[in-house]
């Protein structure tokens, strides 16, 4: 059986979770029990900055600093937080050198919150975000801390997704091992394998875009995204002139309401000839940030912070790096099997589309109702700004999970070199 092959088993194998009401002890990676309890991993905000155009928007000249520094501010402005009760700070990101360890603790200070409160960064490149909620999560389980804030940042317009990597420096000895060389595919063309391999057609794959632009702008024009979004304050400056003026980016520039099947199948296959991913139906490269405060649910109650959501598990896979697209596929189930429950007991699933085909192909595979997946359209519209992108969904999913009066809500993402993310959130607005 080859390496394909097995991967295809692998996904067949991992399912959909167990049924609706079984009873299971929570397992020691779950973060909530079903039941609420003071020892819950409860998120108390989550904001996000507008999502804009890589070097053609208004954050084109924005610093990662000046993006993330507005959302500490706002964070504990609006929750009332006593800074000084941070335990620890994680933002992820993906192209900046280190991650940008020194340029995320700078946004803190800029933003206003104390030394006091410890930074680190994350990188598990797509889905840093959510990895940091995660490690967050983690930490106030296991009592390291109490009291904590997760995030992302990422500016495509000024970092490169190759200054990460240097490819006259890395060992020959990947040439020893086919998995190794797997990493290094474009993604682009993983993008292509998942299609072939699962017979995602170019059809099914811009359908899936242009429905993205669609719930986006239509959420757009309905207000839908006001209350997750920051305002940011920014300079701009004009690339003919040299002139710079301010401007308040409050709005995500991507999704366009005109776009449809029609005019995304005019577009020529962008990785492989007589491929079917184009720029039309895989993610738009982005700037943008986003925060997620957390707290253990007897500290977030001691402290007056309100209470969103409860998160309730968590899961990270590892998939062949040749079909790496495939990585929700096998992380949500995961995910759902920790907090013992079924993909039909998910009211809404926010997947990253990262590229159309993988994300047609995850539907497909766990069945999953098109309606329950990117209610406000995905990151095909919205744009995907890689090490904010995880806490992004959940600052998009916890206001539609109100709006529609439901509970439960999956984030997941696949990730570069073949893996998968996901998370579960149970919502108590």
């Amino acid at each position: 059986m080859d390496r394909v092959q097995r991967i295809a088993s692998h996904v067949a194998a991992a399912g959909v979770g167990g049924p609706s009401g079984l009873q299971q002890a929570p397992t020691s990676s779950t973060m909530s029990s079903a039941e609420k309890s003071d020892d819950d991993v409860v998120i108390c905000s989550a904001l996000r900055t507008a999502i804009a155009k890589a070097r053609k928007g208004n954050f084109r000249d924005t610093p990662p600093e000046d993006m993330l520094a507005p959302l500490f501010k706002a964070t504990i402005e609006r929750t009332k937080l006593d800074a000084k009760k941070i335990g620890d700070i994680q933002i992820g990101n993906v192209s900046q050198p280190g991650a940008g360890a020194v340029s995320a603790r700078l946004s803190q200070f800029i933003g206003g919150l104390p030394y006091e409160a410890p930074l680190q960064t994350v990188n598990r490149q797509c889905s840093s975000g959510l990895q940091a909620v995660a490690n967050v999560a983690g930490a106030i389980k296991s009592g390291v801390i109490e009291v904590g804030l997760a995030g992302g940042v990422e500016s495509m317009s000024l970092f490169s997704m190759a200054d990460g990597l240097d490819l006259n420096k890395l060992s020959t000895h990947i040439f020893d091992s086919q998995a190794a060389q797997d990493c290094l595919i474009p993604m682009g063309i993983t993008s292509e394998n998942v299609a072939k391999q699962y017979g995602i057609s170019r059809e099914r794959q811009d359908t899936l875009a242009a429905d993205s632009h669609r719930k986006a702008a239509e959420a757009q024009k309905a207000g839908l995204f006001e209350s997750e979004i920051v305002p940011v304050t920014t300079k701009v400056k004009d690339p003919k002139s040299g002139a710079t003026k301010e401007v308040v980016v409050k709005a995500d520039e991507g999704p366009r309401a005109e776009t449809t099947v029609a005019s995304l199948g005019a577009l020529k296959a962008a990785f492989q000839q007589g491929g079917t991913t184009t720029a039309g139906n895989a993610s738009q490269v982005s700037d943008g940030a986003s925060i997620v405060l957390m707290a253990r649910r007897s500290a977030a109650k001691e402290l007056g912070l309100p209470i969103l959501a409860r998160m309730r598990s968590y899961a990270v896979v590892g998939v062949d790096p040749k079909l790496m697209g495939i990585g929700p596929a096998v992380a949500i189930p995961e995910a759902l099997k920790k907090a013992n429950l079924s993909v039909s007991d998910v009211d809404i699933f926010e997947i990253n589309e990262a590229f159309a085909s993988q994300a047609a192909m995850t539907v497909e595979h766990l069945k999953i109702p098109m309606e329950k997946v990117n209610p406000k359209g995905g990151a095909i519209a919205l744009g995907h700004p890689l090490g904010c992108t995880g806490s992004r969904q959940i600052a998009t999913l916890l206001p539609e999970l109100k709006r529609q009066g439901k509970r439960i809500g999956v984030v997941s993402m696949c990730i570069g070199t073949g893996m998968g993310a996901a998370g579960v959130f149970e919502s108590e607005q």
